[in-house]
């Protein structure tokens, strides 16, 4: 249990690194931790993340760009407002412009 704690926590301070207006994938993330089929389990963790103000868990979606969390969110279409707010643009729940405002952990935190 405590390595899922540990591995959790990591995760959560990944996602506070992810700049307004940028995304990464659950992938991505697992990736940087050394755990490159690990994408489940980050999204484990973004949905335990909810409990806290601090992790900016709709930064995280998939590695097309689909928002496969937003069921996790209060209401329908928060993920998608709070993205949008940054300036993030959605269509049909996926990122447009992915690949320009994709954020990787593996060339940003060197």
């Amino acid at each position: 249990m405590d390595q899922k704690n540990n591995f959790f926590s990591d995760v959560w301070e990944i996602v506070k690194l992810i700049p307004e207006g940028r995304v990464t994938s659950y992938g991505a993330i697992a990736e940087y931790l050394g755990s490159k089929r690990g994408a489940r389990m980050v999204g484990w963790a973004m949905n335990a993340s909810h409990m806290m103000d601090d992790v900016p868990a709709h930064r995280v979606v998939n590695k097309k760009g689909l928002l496969t969390g937003k069921h996790h969110f209060d209401g329908v279409n928060k993920m998608q407002l709070l993205l949008e707010k940054e300036g993030v643009i959605i269509i049909d729940n996926q990122i447009q412009h992915l690949d320009q405002i994709f954020w990787d952990p593996n060339l940003e935190l060197l």
